[in-house]
């Protein structure tokens, strides 16, 4: 195939139904589960997901769980209510603030963060949210988290983050997926029904998830898609406007941030098709001509793909199993 612009294209109606069909005999068939149960954020993924099972299982036979904690968006529950009651589910609210301070969740990230900016205090209105360098295409830079804390006036300080106080954020950070993802098997293991995934092929493949928590799933429903293609099925099913205009966001961090600034570095129309691109073995040159781009910009892509995945491998490991070795 000749790589274009629009080497991503699927078609939507045929796409859905395909997903519906498998996500009926995998739950059903293969699970001898009798419904679904989604995660819904407010995002795309999340509801496109929510759409496709309703089509799948009816409303009846799909839970749909909203899991904010105090450093959510209102955006959040107000778009996934809002979609809920379109496609005639009715949504369940989980305050997750209570289990994640019994984790230990805000205290350790705070801690962290008062280390390498003292003033910061999530109690006087202080915000925080840790992020990658923009502009992947026009600068060499690796992928060196900076820490920004907001103040209560909105002065913003930012400063590259040392790597125990990355690491420290990232791991409390990581409750938050982990404890959700209990949650979701709670009303799954209460009703019989399957766990139904909403990661995208992206997020997969440059490891963009948190190992046993979003992508701890027992169906992963738009794991083979990529994000645009995703956008494509949200226009198909009808997914209300205002959730496919909002920016993405993993909705983690107090101040807001974008998937784009945390993790991907690029809008994922560009990125993702750097990323078949690359994925595929078109030469630079190809890609550089149809994208209006230099071979220079698209080397540095293509870098930092291989960079992400080679440095997330480990969380698409399966659980290492010691050989039963009774030889000579």
């Amino acid at each position: 195939m000749t790589f274009s612009k629009n080497v991503l294209d699927i078609d939507a109606a045929a796409e859905a139904e395909r997903i519906v069909r498998s996500l009926r005999h995998g739950v059903r068939q293969v699970m001898r589960r009798h419904g679904s149960v989604v995660g819904v954020s407010g995002g795309v993924d999340s509801a496109v997901v929510l759409a496709l099972c309703v089509r799948a299982f009816t409303p009846r036979n799909v839970i749909a769980v909203m899991m904010p904690d105090k450093d959510s968006s209102p955006d959040s529950e107000r778009l996934a209510r809002d979609l809920a009651r379109q496609l005639e589910v009715e949504p369940i609210l989980e305050d997750m603030t209570p289990a994640l301070e019994g984790f230990g969740c805000y205290r350790r990230r705070d801690e962290a963060i008062r280390r390498v900016v003292p003033a910061y205090a999530a109690a006087a209105g202080y915000t925080a949210k840790i992020t990658l360098p923009p502009n992947l295409l026009d600068t060499d830079t690796l992928n060196v988290f900076s820490l920004t804390v907001v103040a209560p006036d909105g002065q913003e300080r930012t400063q590259t983050l040392p790597a125990r106080e990355f690491l420290q954020i990232v791991a409390a950070s990581n409750f938050k997926q982990r404890a959700r993802m209990a949650m979701l098997y709670y009303h799954a293991e209460l009703h019989n029904y399957a766990v139904i995934g909403t990661a995208n092929r992206s997020e997969h493949d440059q490891g963009f998830f948190v190992k046993h928590g979003d992508v701890g799933v027992d169906v992963k429903a738009l794991g083979h898609l990529y994000k645009t293609q995703v956008y494509q099925l949200a226009t198909y099913l009808d997914i209300p406007e205002a959730i496919r205009r909002r920016p993405p966001t993993s909705d983690t961090y107090s101040a807001p941030c974008t998937q784009e600034e945390f993790f991907f570095r690029l809008p994922f129309d560009t990125m993702e098709l750097l990323a078949y691109a690359l994925e595929h073995g078109t030469p630079r040159a190809e890609v550089a001509e149809a994208m209006g781009l230099t071979e220079v910009q698209v080397q540095r892509a293509f870098d930092d793909f291989t960079r992400k995945r080679r440095t997330t491998a480990y969380l698409r490991m399966p659980p290492m199993e010691i050989a039963d070795d009774h030889g000579p």
